[in-house]
């Protein structure tokens, strides 16, 4: 392991040992202060924050651009602040930490014996979304993990998520979409974040009026195993209760080759992801580059 992975690996794993300690309120203003010295430094998360939200928000000039990024650095260090001391909540606390529009949705699929596939993109704290649904809804559920550097940081995301409940799978396992569809035909939840995908498996879609890529996998699912397929955005106000919406159901189209079924369905979660993110840009993490028109290194920042 080199010194920067160790590094990496120590600072998480102090997060989750110390943060989680903190009374709330501190742990309040300590990721503010912290979201507010990385925004000063104007490091390349920050200025592709400022690049990608300047996609979201067209008519905003280089001071709303510069107020969405110190907000958008305070919701993202708001999410992980909440994340190192989601363990140390109580039952009682997740309940009640967050609330959720239109949850019939969910609450009929789970009923239903069809499985349901949950897809978000970084909107807010899916995390705390996640601890909600095994904890209020009693629901457990499978989702995906990005093998993360040092394999023991991903080891502390695992142990991590596992101890909210959740079944997490590596991202570039080969057995992982098998091991998905086996739950979604035994009528189990899945919940994957799915706005980002620039590999040469992922779909086009146009995304605030330019092209990106994003993951197959949600709409592949739902064709394969019957599950209702449907998006979910999240957002923060000023309370310390997240806010979400769980959208309606996306339809698998009545025709068209697996491919095409593929594109249109993705296109109708991007849609559905914009809509939340159009709304509350400032709660939209997303620190990397995105859109195609960016993936030229010569471009700036990642």
């Amino acid at each position: 392991m080199s010194t920067a992975d160790r590094l990496t690996d120590a600072l998480y794993g102090l997060g989750w040992s110390t943060v989680k300690k903190l009374p709330e309120p501190v742990a309040v203003r300590l990721g503010r202060s912290i979201a507010d010295l990385a925004w000063k430094q104007r490091g390349k998360g920050v200025l592709r924050l400022e690049a990608n939200y300047a996609r979201v928000v067209p008519d905003a000039g280089p001071e709303r651009l510069a107020e969405l990024s110190r907000a958008g650095m305070r919701s993202y260090l708001r999410y992980w602040m909440e994340s190192f001391r989601l363990p140390a909540w109580s039952a009682e606390r997740v309940k009640t930490g967050f609330d959720c529009k239109d949850v019939h949705h969910l609450t009929d699929g789970i009923a239903s014996p069809r499985g349901v596939i949950l897809a978000l993109p970084h909107l807010a704290n899916w995390d705390l979304a996640g601890a909600w649904v095994t904890t209020r809804l009693e629901t457990p559920f499978t989702t995906v993990a990005e093998r993360l550097k040092p394999e023991t940081l991903y080891d502390r995301f695992v142990a991590y998520r596992e101890g909210l409940g959740m079944e997490v799978l590596p991202h570039s396992g080969g057995t992982t979409f098998g091991t998905l569809a086996r739950r979604l035909r035994d009528g189990g939840l899945v919940c994957l974040v799915a706005d980002r995908d620039l590999s040469a498996s992922g779909v086009e879609v146009d995304f605030f009026g330019e092209r990106t890529r994003m993951p197959a996998g949600p709409a592949l699912l739902a064709q394969q195993t019957g599950a209702l397929l449907m998006p979910v955005t999240l957002w923060y106000d000023e309370s310390p209760v997240m806010k979400g919406q769980i959208h309606p159901p996306i339809e698998v189209p009545q025709s068209g080759t697996r491919a095409e079924k593929t594109s249109v369905m993705t296109q109708s979660l991007a849609d559905a992801f914009a809509t939340g993110i159009a709304d509350h840009p400032e709660d939209w993490h997303m620190l990397q580059r995105l859109w195609l028109a960016d993936l030229d290194p010569a471009k700036g920042p990642s």
